[in-house]
């Protein structure tokens, strides 16, 4: 099972340049067998742009989150408070083996209907 997660176009760019190791999201995957996840830049990208391996997720609260993640986060302190503002909880996807594809691909022209995902969805196939 693989994730297509969607990251902004700067938030993007932070992991494909190695500076953000780590996703932040306020609701997580639900199944354990997710072997990678695809990253789509949104718009006006629009692209697929890397794949990685997930090292690990930290779950706890934004303030804790925030500590143990700053220094990889890619994201100033107030977006990242902006972003979990009224959150509990906190999740941090530390991410491995990023492959940054030379040429992004186009989804629209390899998945029939594709939709681009709210925050995050399943699919089987490889890209």
């Amino acid at each position: 099972m693989n994730v297509l997660l969607s990251v902004k176009p700067k938030y993007a760019q932070k992991i494909l340049d190695g500076e953000k190791k780590y996703e932040f999201r306020r609701a997580i995957f639900k199944k354990q067998d997710i072997e990678k996840v695809y990253i789509y830049s949104s718009s006006p990208v629009s692209k697929i742009v890397a794949a990685f391996e997930i090292e690990k997720i930290l779950k706890d609260s934004p303030e804790k989150i925030w500590a143990l993640c700053q220094k990889y986060a890619g994201i100033s302190k107030k977006d990242f408070f902006d972003y979990f503002k009224n959150s509990n909880a906190a999740y941090a996807i530390g991410m491995e083996n990023v492959e940054v594809f030379k040429t992004p691909i186009n989804p629209f022209d390899e998945f029939t209907n594709f939709k681009p995902p709210q925050s995050f969805y399943y699919f089987d196939v490889k890209v």
